[in-house]
């Protein structure tokens, strides 16, 4: 088995990407890094490498476990990579995911209940 693999493909291949291609394009656009330096499509990664990952808001790390090529289930993704975004990066997603409502369009109608909820629930605990 080889060692090092292309980092579009292995991109793909856990699932970070829906197509080889959006992985590549990525890459190009310099949303992929390794150690700080953004690299290309056809950069060679092997076992241990960090890799950051930007995905508006947040920029992801991901610590390489395995190599492969070949695309697979979800369930066999934690054997290939490791998730080791700080904690802070993920909270951002918590707040926009609750500051969504404060994004309506104008016109778009009354919110639905559960979004008034939502609403409710951070105004009083800003209250507090």
């Amino acid at each position: 088995m080889k060692n090092t693999v292309r980092i579009d493909k292995w991109l793909w291949a856990v699932r970070l990407y829906k197509t080889r291609s959006l992985a590549s394009e990525a890459c190009r656009k310099g949303k992929v890094s390794i150690d700080g330096v953004q690299v290309k499509p056809s950069r060679e990664i092997k076992s241990g490498d960090i890799i950051h990952l930007r995905k508006s808001p947040v920029t992801y790390h991901f610590k390489v476990l395995d190599i492969t090529e070949k695309r697979m289930g979800a369930k066999l993704v934690p054997d290939y990579l490791k998730d080791i975004t700080p904690s802070e990066n993920l909270e951002i997603l918590e707040m926009q995911k609750y500051m969504s409502w404060s994004e309506r369009d104008r016109g778009a109608g009354r919110p639905t209940k559960k979004q008034r909820r939502d609403m409710d629930k951070l105004l009083d605990e800003d209250l507090k």
